[in-house]
């Protein structure tokens, strides 16, 4: 998979997503899950414009 940046604000890549998922204990959906990676990553907390992005970038690494 390549990498690419979500999250312009933080510089957050698809990369750096995947490794916060991998932090998480457990998925209990992909809005709980996002709130994880967004505190590990601090992703969507600039304008906010990523936070579809990102839970598209989840929801694929959970259900490839």
């Amino acid at each position: 998979m390549e990498n690419y940046t979500i999250c312009n604000c933080m510089q957050v890549t698809r990369f750096d997503v995947e490794d916060a998922l991998h932090r998480c204990d457990r998925f209990e959906d992909v809005e709980k899950t996002f709130e994880e990676v967004q505190a590990i990553t601090h992703c969507s907390t600039g304008c906010g414009g990523c936070h579809d992005k990102i839970l598209a970038t989840i929801s694929e690494i959970m259900n490839p």
